[in-house]
């Protein structure tokens, strides 16, 4: 039985609550990323929120699909720990958008598609799903104590109740569940006033030196990342749920390269495109770039009119509603492993990438690399673990 529906049942763009509803799907992963890459390295909050809602929309309206874009998250976890200079980052996303550029204008990322086997693809999903699933159920849900783990029990009931609901959209209703719950117990009205005003985006030429450290430091870690979720995972997922589109690796890291090549002169934090986000905005409800557009949306008013206290302001947000969205997203990139769990060697290899990926630091580059060739023994025989 297909996945999709015929692709009439699919037009590029459409907004209405469903693809509203989506456009909240990836929200629990970009919006902590962004203050904590805000808050560790000095980036003018205005440049990277209104380059980071200007990608989206494009992303949306090239694509016709739910293809959100996301922070570069090894990228981002270095900032964050390091914390390291806006110079060096917008040098790090030239870095990498010129290394995707290659691989794409070369056919190499075709060639390591076609070697890089489904089941490792699969694994590598199963790894960020245990990520996701851990940072949600440790960091988010418990984050307000129990007031907060009541909120995130009705949250997940209601989620378990409406998701699939096309009339009374999940994420929508969780969400105006945690505004209810932010205007309630956490708004301060003169911290909000504080934040309004309008900001616009500076201008910024990384310097050679800048490019060459932020390659070393930045892009280095983050290229296997990219390569097994960005671009091989997030292929599997547009052939899961939209077959009749053929979207190529060669699209992907082509799109890739070009939000990468552009946004650092703008004070933009570095890119791409994630199953993960992906799966979040299906998951809730998105069938069409509409889903997208209107999440970049978002990040324009927030960039444009309350970056000046954005930090403060987006906190007042209750993070177990963020963990119940995040914890879904999870469970429906774990659950992409149904269409090899009746082979018990793909099943192994996928797990074994899963738990490399979530558990060892560069995880996604040893997943990628003992999945791979673990695979490849047991075609060969010489390792048998039976069908």
């Amino acid at each position: 039985m297909p996945l999709t529906a015929s692709p009439a049942a699919h037009p590029r763009i459409r907004f209405d609550r469903n693809e509203l509803a989506g456009a909240f799907g990836d929200l629990g992963t970009d919006l902590p990323l962004l203050i904590g890459i805000i808050a560790a390295s000095g980036l003018d909050s205005a440049g990277v929120l209104v380059v980071f809602g200007l990608l989206q929309v494009f992303s949306g309206l090239w694509y016709g699909m739910p293809m959100p874009v996301q922070p570069l998250k090894a990228f981002a976890a270095l900032v964050i720990a390091q914390k390291i200079p806006g110079r060096i980052i917008f040098g790090g996303g030239l870095a990498i958008g010129l290394s995707m550029l290659v691989l794409a204008a070369t056919g190499l990322i075709d060639a390591l598609a076609r070697l890089i086997p489904k089941p490792v693809i699969r694994g590598i999903q199963f790894g960020l799903a245990l990520q996701l699933a851990t940072l949600a159920l440790k960091e988010y849900v418990p984050a307000d104590g129990l007031p907060g783990f009541a909120l995130a029990a009705a949250a997940f009931l209601i989620t378990v109740v409406l998701l699939g609901n096309r009339r009374w959209p999940a994420a929508l209703i969780v969400i105006a569940l945690g505004v209810a719950y932010a205007l309630i117990f956490k708004l301060d009205l003169a911290t909000a006033q504080r934040a309004v005003g309008l900001h616009l985006p500076g201008f910024h030429i990384p310097q050679r030196a800048d490019i060459l450290t932020g390659a070393l430091l930045l892009a280095l870690p983050q290229i296997p990342l990219s390569l097994g979720n960005s671009i091989l995972a997030t292929r599997q997922v547009l052939a899961d749920h939209f077959p009749e589109r053929k979207i190529t690796v060669r699209q992907i890291s082509f799109t890739y390269a070009c939000m990468n090549l552009v946004a650092p002169f703008f004070g933009g934090f570095p890119v791409c495109h994630g199953s993960g986000g992906l799966v979040g905005h299906y998951a809730f409800g998105a069938r069409t770039g509409g889903s997208v557009v209107l999440y970049g949306a978002l990040f324009l008013v927030l960039g444009l009119f309350f970056s000046q206290g954005f930090a403060e302001v987006v906190q007042i947000f209750p993070l177990p509603v963020l963990g119940v969205l995040l914890l879904f997203e999870a469970l429906t990139l774990a659950a992409l492993l149904r269409d090899i769990i009746t082979s018990k060697a793909d099943l192994t290899v996928a797990l074994l990438v899963g738990l490399l990926c979530a558990g060892l630091p560069y995880g996604y580059l040893v997943g990628l690399v003992v999945g791979t060739a673990g695979y490849y023994a047991m075609q060969r025989g010489w390792v048998g673990l039976g069908k």
